[in-house]
């Protein structure tokens, strides 16, 4: 699937997230496509022998800030040693990072900066080209003032290998009794605290939510006050979500906020049926009663009547995840995905050449 391009990927984040998570996905995939790639990564052992492992080559670069001159000159040689033709920075650190185009007069780059959130563009200023991976996010773009004809929208994939469910009993479950999962940051977009809400509603159900952040110890206290904490688990940060899904009844992704909505393609990706608040990134994936189903932000009781409509109708949950899992084989496997990405990359340096893609 290479198109012979040499790419250089930057990621400055942390040990932890969506957008590092798929940081890593794409790396490995674009290896696997045998794409000519270096990475420079914040440093990170565990990021570094991932990548290392999958056949990506790696420098590690302390990315301290603006004032972190060690970290810019090494990524200014890092690029001027592999004369990229592309240069993919991700979210605001790494595009920050990016060196003065008169510090590398020889340097050919397009330079590209992708964005998982609607974060402030004075950080790209050295970017050609922004990526967003929803819809929504290419439109906040040209809204904040990029040139509408150099923002393109390119989606995530996630990981759709089969996985062998985890002991449901292991995590309090009966087996007879339904269960919810909930992935992401433990953080007041996320509304979890909608969901404990709705679970106390709903006598029956057990819920696990995956994930580790701020409002942890608050989360926590909801479930007892509410009579729950039997029935919601905190999982913390998991690896293993093909397991947990496999085990899961239903995915449920209650967010105030949320851009994409990753959790909602993993799901469809290993076949569960899908409840979510009708925040960006959700209400432009799910077509409401054909692949998942839609409730307002914030609506406990709406909440729970979905949820307690799928445990109660396991043929409606059966065919949604089915029509889930035909919208991500459309659009969001790693082949699709992988050859969006080469191909817009292919036809932006072409552009950059003065050349029309063929």
């Amino acid at each position: 699937m290479a198109n012979g391009l040499r790419i250089f990927q930057a990621m400055a984040g942390a040990r932890l997230g969506g957008a590092e998570a798929f940081f890593e996905r794409l790396a490995l995939a674009f290896a696997r496509a045998g794409v000519n790639q270096r990475v420079a990564i914040r440093r990170d052992a565990a990021r570094a022998q991932l990548l290392t492992r999958g056949g990506v080559a790696v420098t590690q670069l302390r990315f301290g800030g603006p004032l972190d001159l060690p970290s810019r000159i090494g990524f200014a040689r890092e690029l001027d040693a592999f004369d990229p033709e592309i240069v993919l920075g991700w979210m605001n650190r790494a595009c920050g990072a990016l060196p003065p185009r008169w510090l590398l007069p020889r340097a050919r780059y397009v330079a590209v900066g992708r964005l998982g959130g609607y974060y402030d563009l004075k950080y790209y200023r050295r970017c050609d080209w922004l990526i967003g991976n929803t819809p929504d996010l290419r439109d906040y773009l040209v809204r904040s003032g990029w040139p509408a004809s150099r923002a393109v929208y390119l989606p995530n994939f996630v990981d759709a290998a089969p996985a062998v469910a985890i002991d449901r009993a292991s995590l309090g479950a009966r087996i007879d009794q339904p269960v919810a999962l909930a992935l992401g940051r433990l953080h007041a977009n996320k509304a979890f605290d909608v969901l404990i809400a709705a679970a106390a509603a709903l006598p029956d159900l057990q819920v696990w939510i995956a994930g580790e952040g701020p409002l942890e110890d608050a989360l926590r206290a909801q479930a007892r006050a509410s009579g729950v904490e039997a029935r919601v688990r905190f999982l913390g940060w998991r690896q293993d979500i093909g397991a947990l899904l496999a085990a899961a009844d239903l995915l449920v992704c209650p967010s105030r906020h949320e851009p994409l909505g990753n959790v909602v393609i993993e799901a469809w990706a290993h076949r569960r049926p899908v409840i979510a608040a009708t925040s960006a990134g959700p209400s432009q994936l799910i077509r409401h009663m054909e692949t998942g189903l839609l409730v307002p932000v914030d609506d406990v009781t709406a909440l729970a009547a979905a949820i307690a409509r799928l445990a109660g109708d396991p043929a409606q949950g059966a065919a949604l995840a089915a029509a889930g899992r035909a919208a991500y084989e459309a659009e969001f496997t790693e082949a699709a995905v992988v050859k969006r990405y080469l191909d817009f990359f292919a036809d932006i340096t072409a552009r950059a050449r003065g050349m029309e893609h063929p």
